[in-house]
């Protein structure tokens, strides 16, 4: 019986695009949005953002060093980036029904601190769910299977009593090996239509 939907957040009950976010803040130029994504996204350096163990003065470093022409451009995408994390507007009805229905709500995300910081805006809905786990606060990343077993330990969860949202086939796969049951959430009406079916065949 399933007593606990666990969420990823990103693109779960937030969303965001790169694309607008960086053509917004550059005018749509292509040279400066291509650049600033190359620092971000294309040296693995986005894990060790969401792992939280570097210093934001290290990870500054890290991202000028693959584009130095760029520097002013990327400290102003990273000090700008909260403004690209909107709430969905399912998130809050989501959680506040599966609440009232008796279900223990938790995320698990990959997430930094910096991004807790400046998208706090967006992020309200931490406060009406009953806890979770952020990764740069245990060091750890999905789909690390030590990630699931945290927030096991941590709410003394029972694996087969929980599910697990996530948008990518390999955070999903990572709770099925410790346990849970999983869905892909490809859009909401998918992610909400899958999970009723679960929780009525219970």
């Amino acid at each position: 019986m399933i007593k606990t939907v666990i969420f990823d957040i990103g693109r779960v009950l937030v969303e965001y695009d790169w694309v607008d976010y960086f053509g917004g803040l550059f005018d749509w130029n292509k040279k400066t949005m291509e650049a600033v994504r190359n620092a971000f996204f294309e040296h693995n350096i986005w894990k060790e953002v969401d792992r939280g163990r570097w210093s934001d003065e290290e990870l500054m470093e890290a991202f000028i060093s693959f584009e130095p022409d760029y520097e002013e451009e990327i400290k102003l995408a990273w000090a700008e980036i909260g403004t690209a994390i909107k709430e969905s507007a399912h998130t809050k009805p989501w959680i506040n029904d599966l609440k009232a229905r008796g279900y223990q709500t938790l995320y698990l995300s990959n997430w930094s601190h910096h991004l807790l910081d400046v998208a706090a805006p967006a992020m309200t809905f931490v406060d009406i769910m009953d806890g979770g786990v952020f990764s740069c606060d245990v060091e750890l990343i999905k789909p690390d299977p030590a990630i699931y077993h945290a927030i096991i330990d941590k709410y003394d969860l029972v694996p087969e009593e929980c599910v697990f949202l996530d948008d990518k086939q390999e955070n999903i796969e990572a709770a099925l090996g410790v346990g849970m049951q999983g869905i892909v959430v490809k859009n909401h009406e998918q992610a909400a239509a899958d999970l009723e079916a679960l929780l009525k065949s219970e």
